[in-house]
């Protein structure tokens, strides 16, 4: 998989895939990012890549043709999905970062200032992601988050493929709780059916605390599994 990243601040991007997950999908060619400076795409000798908005108001926009001759520099085919990252897209979810580690090739637009000129979004753009409901100074750290995420659903990335697999929202659930050494601690105990050896009903009680958790802290998630109550207070 290849993901290009076209951004102001490219320097901000790197250092996530310098560890852990991503350096080794990078080092086993799972996965290859390359990243862009946008203004190395500009024409006049201060390579402007910005201008104030037409109509008047506040703050700067990132003008097109920088934007269009990188993406263009890219090669894109039928199949590439261009992202541009903003507030107003598509909230970036567990299922939708699984449907994007499936292409060959994704490339990253990181805004700045204002905004991008709209004809971007209208020409170029084929997924506008959105992070979450807040505002953030640019596109790098939601490009970091996408990358990240992607990297860990790629197979053979990581050295425990079901781990990832069972991590909150891979089911639409979140997670169970989790308990290690030692069996006592501050007072309390590892519950006693993750000791009994009984596999069967340890996933049952796994299920069933991961349906709690999700019914008490994303009941959004609980009604799209149209979770029942008696589904959830079971023995525990």
């Amino acid at each position: 998989m290849k993901i290009d990243v076209i951004s102001l601040f490219p320097q901000i991007v790197q250092p996530v895939l310098e560890h852990g997950i991503l350096k080794r999908a990078i080092s086993r060619e799972l996965l290859s990012v390359h990243l862009h400076q946008l203004r190395d795409f500009t024409t006049d000798r201060h390579r402007t890549v910005d201008d104030y908005p037409y109509g008047g108001g506040s703050g700067m926009i990132l003008k097109p043709d920088p934007i269009f001759k990188a993406v263009k520099a890219l090669h894109p085919q039928i199949n590439t999905r261009v992202i541009f990252f903003t507030p107003q897209g598509q909230r970036l979810d567990q299922r939708l970062v699984e449907v994007l580690s499936l292409k060959e090739h994704l490339i990253l637009i990181c805004g700045r200032y204002k905004g991008v000129d709209e004809r971007v979004r209208i020409k170029l753009v084929t997924d506008e992601i959105s992070v979450g409901d807040y505002v953030l100074s640019g596109g790098e750290i939601a490009a970091q988050v996408l990358i990240d995420a992607i990297g860990r659903v790629l197979p053979s990335a990581i050295g425990d493929y079901q781990s990832a697999q069972d991590d909150s929202f891979s089911q639409d659930l979140l997670d169970h709780p989790h308990y290690t050494r030692p069996l006592k601690f501050e007072g309390m105990q590892v519950p006693d059916i993750l000791l009994s050896g009984h596999h069967q009903k340890i996933q049952q009680w796994r299920y069933q605390q991961s349906l709690m958790r999700t019914t008490q802290r994303r009941p959004d998630l609980a009604q799209a599994h149209e979770v029942e109550t008696d589904q959830i207070y079971l023995d525990n």
